[in-house]
């Protein structure tokens, strides 16, 4: 908005040209080429309005408008991607435990909802009133307001902005849903629905401060003065390390605890295979996973009013369909060379893979470094489900693997590739420095600089904060979720919570405790007593 009134505000030295009477194109030729009006449009403007604010007033209400449906649109993207997660783990698994694993993704939606709108939003947002004119700093570990959105219009550096909630929900809701397919066809509903709502709730939203908060510790867009990490900070734009692997490793203690499925493993402790039930749902699942993936990575940056932010839309769009094709192919060559076969459900999960390790530098990489990132990631994949089996961790959709570790690597890959001009395009304006200091205090302007934005390693003068930043990063994600999520899981087992019976698991979770199948034979239908004569 400032921009605008800039541009709009007539000059000192030409007040002829801004009575409003007189209103000439040639005053707005800056704006016009930013908007790209043309002189009807201009002339337009100039015979409507009869005041500079209220031109300016116009003009950011259209571009405030245009913000909130791209958001709301991008948010509608990401829980498309709940379809997609249905599908994916309803076809991966047996079909006696289909119903249990679509109830479970519709209520990842539903508890997440709730708990984020509790607490969840106000650990990972709330906070911002402490700032000046108090002089009191917020709090860099969790957030503290906000709560069930209150005070919401006032204690909010964004009044109004209620899109923002559902946007950031939508991505909680997807951290929620990935431990799911790591623990499918044998977790006690209970212990589903309690660890649902811890994650959206609290583990989740720690993090969220801590990387997307503008006075969160660990952020590369922390708010300019505060200090960052290493003078860099760690960046995720979409959530490699903040959603994929809060979910992956979540996921991974899930299943280390609950133990191996019935017959997964035999008397030598080799892998029994038990294939899903359905191909064309896995297909589905990751056609609708990709369609929403265009949702989760450009919308991440939640603006697109200017030029730049235009940019940077299409340019993770670009990086995520490069890294999720690339993806698909080194799955496939992966698995013809393996199993001397062309198989389909490793491309699905190549092109997810893909997709995983280009979602925390999809607005900084090229587009080659985004093939890199989606071709390594899918071999980090293949070596991590390898070991799962080796050491008899039984992770029916190998989320853990796929969310945890190619989040790692996706994270990794931005300290060593992240292109100089593109970080600073993104984040400028966060890392100012002080033009002259004099014993620690600042005694001058405040000035952005390029050469403040550190960039990936292999580019002449990156340098090595940005590389230590991400290392950091998911050492510290990788830290909290484990230390939360695995005492979690411990008390549950504890409790004998955790599992089903051996007598549910071999019925099925459909029959067992939702009282039916998710396929009906009988078509209402029925048998008739005897066969109808024949006709002659």
């Amino acid at each position: 908005m400032s921009d605008l009134t800039a541009v709009i505000t007539c000059p000192d030295d030409g007040p002829s040209l801004c009575g409003w009477e007189n209103c000439a194109p040639e005053t707005f030729a800056e704006m016009l080429t930013t908007l790209n009006f043309s002189e009807d449009q201009a002339k337009f403007i100039c015979t409507n309005f009869v005041t500079p604010t209220q031109v300016s007033d116009a003009v950011f209400g259209v571009t405030e408008g245009l913000n909130v449906v791209y958001l709301v649109l991008c948010g509608a993207l990401v829980f498309i991607m709940h379809g997609g997660f249905a599908m994916l783990c309803a076809g991966a698994i047996r079909s006696k435990n289909t119903m249990n694993i679509l109830l479970q993704t519709i209520l990842d939606a539903a508890v997440s909802g709730i708990a984020f709108y509790l607490l969840g939003y106000g650990f990972a947002y709330g906070g911002y009133p402490a700032m000046p004119p108090n002089n009191q700093m917020p709090n860099s570990f969790i957030g503290n307001g906000l709560f069930a959105l209150s005070k919401f219009e006032t204690d909010n550096p964004n009044p109004g902005h209620w899109q923002d909630f559902f946007f950031q929900w939508a991505f909680c809701a997807t951290a929620t849903t990935i431990p799911a397919g790591a623990v499918a066809e044998r977790f006690n509903f209970n212990a589903y629905l309690g660890y649902s709502f811890f994650i959206a709730a609290f583990v989740y939203p720690v993090i969220v401060h801590w990387v997307w908060s503008q006075y969160g510790w660990l952020g590369y867009a922390r708010a300019a003065p505060l200090t960052h990490l290493f003078r860099a900070g760690f960046i995720d734009f979409a959530g490699s390390g903040v959603v994929h692997m809060v979910g992956g490793l979540s996921g991974f203690w899930g299943c280390v605890l609950v133990g191996p499925r019935m017959g997964r493993f035999d008397g030598n402790g080799k892998p029994v295979d038990m294939p899903g039930h359905s191909a064309t749902l896995v297909v589905l699942g990751t056609v609708l996973l990709w369609f929403g993936w265009y949702g989760f990575n450009p919308g991440s940056m939640i603006l697109a009013n200017t030029s730049d932010y235009a940019q940077v839309i299409g340019r993770a769009a670009v990086t995520t369909t490069l890294a999720g094709s690339a993806g698909g192919v080194m799955g496939l060559v992966l698995s013809f060379a393996r199993h001397k076969a062309w198989d389909l459900l490793a491309v699905c999960n190549g092109v997810l893979c893909g997709f995983v390790s280009i979602t925390a530098g999809c607005h900084v990489l090229e587009p080659w470094a985004a093939i890199i990132a989606g071709a390594v990631g899918v071999c980090f994949f293949e070596a991590v489900c390898i070991m799962f089996l080796r050491f008899k961790i039984d992770d029916p959709l190998c989320a853990a693997p796929m969310h945890a570790f190619c989040g790692m690597w996706g994270c990794l890959i931005v300290g060593v590739l992240a292109k100089k001009d593109y970080v600073y395009q993104v984040y400028s304006g966060s890392h100012k420095d002080c033009a002259t200091w004099v014993d620690g205090v600042c005694q001058g302007d405040w000035v952005d600089s390029i050469d403040n934005y550190p960039y990936g390693l292999f580019y002449p003068g990156g340098g090595g904060r940005l590389l230590a930043s991400q290392v950091i990063g998911i050492l510290v994600i990788a830290g909290w979720t484990s230390a939360m999520m695995a005492p979690f899981f411990a008390i549950f087992k504890a409790f004998g919570c955790l599992r089903i019976s051996a007598e549910e698991e071999q019925a099925g979770l459909d029959v067992s405790k939702h009282g039916g199948s998710a396929y009906n034979y009988d078509h209402g239908l029925g048998k008739p007593d005897k066969a109808p004569p024949m006709m002659t």
